[in-house]
């Protein structure tokens, strides 16, 4: 068995897209528009196939989203080296995404950082 996509709703979909695709390197498929719902998404593939779903549809809720709570907290990227993490960490930073942590050595052994992106999920990049 094996998890086949995590999906998410986001607000701005081209800009959650972009995102991806430039700092992560997903490729995304050419997207689904449901005329009658105005439901859109995008699957982004990623390099080892894992698949992230992107949604977006008219009235959705948009709550405060706490670092701490249950339900899903964030997505990781296994970049493949720790000067990868640090590299990618500095270029969000340099773009203004905020680092609420590392990079570093997290007390069970990852080297890891976590940022926030554009919609206020938690990212988690490491080795």
């Amino acid at each position: 068995m094996r998890i086949d996509h995590v999906a998410m709703y986001v607000n701005d979909l081209e800009k959650a897209k972009e995102f991806f695709v430039q700092y992560f390197g997903a490729v995304p498929n050419d997207g689904y528009h449901n005329k009658t719902t105005d439901f859109r998404s995008y699957f982004l593939s990623f390099d080892d196939g894992a698949r992230l779903e992107i949604m977006n549809r008219p009235q959705m809720q948009d709550e405060e989203k706490t670092l701490i709570r249950t339900g899903f907290i964030h997505i990781a990227f296994s970049l493949g080296s720790k000067e990868v993490v640090d590299e990618l960490t500095q270029k969000l930073k340099k773009d203004g995404y905020e680092i609420v942590s590392g990079p570093r050595v997290t007390g069970d052994g990852y080297y890891e950082s976590c940022i926030i992106d554009m919609e206020g999920n938690q990212i988690e990049i490491t080795v």
